[in-house]
Order: C-alpha cells, then sequence, then structure tokens
C-alpha cells in the first residue's frame, strides 16, 4: 500500500502556517524531510497552491524538489459544488485547471468534494443546524437533492474524464458532508452515471460520521459498498460526542486506531476490493501533528502488511 499524507496542520518549527493556504516555499527541505522520514509516499497539495504560482516551469521545479526527497504530488485537492450557482462555474474551471497541474507534476489523482460554503453559518460559525456538521440537517445533502444535480453532475465529469484520460488522471469525488454524495448510495448512483474508468470514489467514513447529530449509515456496511469503485481514501478517526437535548453531536479528532471507526475492519474491506489508490491520511488538527499522524501510519502499516 502507498500512503499519502493529506496533512490538516503545517507545523514545524519555526514554521506554522494555515493549512488550507499554503505557498510554495512553505515546502521546506525540513518538511519535506519530516514527511519522507515520518513514513508518507506522497503528499496531497491544494489546488490554490499551484493558483498561486500558476507557471508550468515552476510548478515541474517544485515537483522534482519533492522528488529529490523521495516523495512525489499523489494528489490534488480542488473541490467545491459543481450545481451552486454562486459558486460552481469557479469550480469547474479550477478542475479543468487541475488538469494542468496533475499533467505537470504528474500527480495521480485529482480529488474534490461537492459542498459550498454554508449559507447560513451562524455567530458563531457553525452554531445554526446545517451549517457545519453534527446537525440534525444538513446543507446540500443526498436527501434533499434532485435527480437533476446528478445529472448535471454526471454530465461534468464525464467531460472532465475524457479530459484527463490522455494524461493518466483519475477524478475521484469525496463522500463529504453538506454535499449530494455524502454517502454510500448516493456516491454509487454517481459513479454508474459518470461509467468512466478513471472516475471513482473517495469513501471519507469521517465525513460520514459527522455529517448529522447521529450517523445515517453504519461504517462498516458503507466502506464494504463503496470499496470497488474507490481510487482514493481520505482517513480520519474521531470520537462522537452527542447532545441529544440539543439535538447535535460535537467532534474530537483521533489518531486512526483511538476514534470510533474501525479501520481494521475498513482496511480489509478495501483489502479484498484489490484497493490500489492511496491511502492518504488527513492529519491532526492540533496537538503535535507529527506524533499524532505517525502513529496513525503506523497503525495502518501494521494492517496492511497482513495483507501484502
Amino acid at each position: 500500500m502507498r500512503f499519502c499524507y493529506a496533512h490538516r496542520r503545517f507545523t514545524l518549527y519555526p514554521q506554522s502556517v494555515d493549512s488550507w493556504n499554503l505557498s510554495f516555499d512553505n515546502y521546506t527541505d525540513d518538511f519535506l524531510s519530516k514527511v519522507k522520514s515520518t513514513g508518507f509516499d506522497s503528499l496531497e497539495v491544494g489546488y490554490e497552491v499551484f493558483k498561486k504560482i500558476d507557471d508550468k516551469k515552476k510548478i515541474i521545479e517544485f515537483a522534482d524538489k519533492l522528488k529529490s526527497h523521495g516523495l512525489v504530488v499523489g494528489a490534488i485537492r480542488s473541490g467545491g459544488s459543481l450545481t451552486d450557482a454562486q459558486n460552481g462555474p469557479n469550480n469547474i474551471n479550477k478542475l479543468h485547471e487541475s488538469i494542468n497541474y496533475a499533467g505537470w507534476t504528474n500527480a495521480e489523482v485529482i480529488n474534490g468534494a461537492l459542498s459550498s460554503p454554508p449559507r447560513n453559518p451562524g455567530h458563531p460559525p457553525g452554531s445554526l443546524p446545517g451549517s457545519q456538521h453534527g446537525w440534525p440537517i444538513s446543507q446540500d445533502s443526498s436527501k434533499e437533492a434532485t435527480l437533476w444535480v446528478f445529472d448535471k453532475l454526471s454530465q461534468t465529469f464525464k467531460e472532465i474524464c475524457d479530459k484527463a484520460k490522455d494524461s493518466n488522471i483519475n477524478l475521484t469525488v469525496e463522500v463529504h458532508q453538506n454535499s449530494p454524495i455524502d454517502n454510500s448510495w448516493s456516491a454509487l448512483l454517481l459513479h454508474e452515471m459518470v461509467g468512466k474508468e478513471n472516475f471513482g470514489i473517495n469513501p471519507d467514513l469521517g465525513n460520514i460520521m459527522w455529517n448529522y447529530d447521529v450517523p445515517e449509515e453504519d461504517f462498516d456496511e458503507s466502506i464494504s459498498k463503496m470499496a470497488s469503485v474507490s481510487k482514493y481514501w481520505h482517513c480520519k478517526n474521531l470520537f462522537r460526542v452527542y447532545h441529544p437535548e440539543n439535538n447535535r453531536s460535537v467532534f474530537i479528532r483521533a489518531p486512526l486506531p483511538d476514534g470510533d471507526i474501525d479501520y481494521r475492519y475498513a482496511i480489509s474491506a478495501m483489502s479484498d476490493a484489490n484497493y490500489s489508490g492511496y491511502m492518504a491520511i488527513e492529519g491532526s488538527w492540533g496537538g503535535d501533528q507529527w506524533y499524532h499522524d505517525e502513529k496513525s501510519l503506523n497503525y495502518a502499516k501494521s494492517i496492511w502488511e497482513k495483507f501484502e
């Protein structure tokens, strides 16, 4: 199995940077050496990192810098709703631009979640039902989606997959809260409607867990259903703290072996489906990211070794 570092915290003294607003300069020799020595094979890099430069020569130089440290750009993160009138056109354009970036860096995957910024965020953000996660309702959910939404999504991904095919690039849709693809049935429906060899699903179980106050799916059943159509895999774990009197759950991020999701079962299901993409470990939010994320990586490797 190959492991991609989908870090969600970006710290290595003296640098501490917003992981969602990075530039090429943030990927220092020290940081890349630390990623490699921790045991990862590749990095997930956001579209916004490439867009700040948008220069083929400099982007190739960035990929070469990673290679000099024994790493590659495993995936480009390029998400956002494709059907939201305000954000959809720009997000579709981002996907087309990401094909160029993936081609220049030899990235295997372009991954994205089909979610929009909360339209009713509340004060503070996330305090209104449906505004983020952990409520009994979810913005733009599959429960509310019409078939037209899936028709539009499938048409868009067919066109993008055709454009990406010559460069051997896979497109994946991440199962994600606050989006029409937020569980196994919606993911399987879209996969069937797109029907392209280089299109797949990112079966992120953590996003199913925190979409609602009470998860709508059993995690073990969910991963078993989606394993065979998966081409990239975000992995994170959480503890769920349920407040039934408020119809609200809050979540505490944890390394893979410590949360409520059974990743031994999940890895077993993916292995049984002959999954050959990256296992992308979504890193810690707080504390010592390297201690937490190395713990997650070593746990995952110990299980995969039994199958390999």
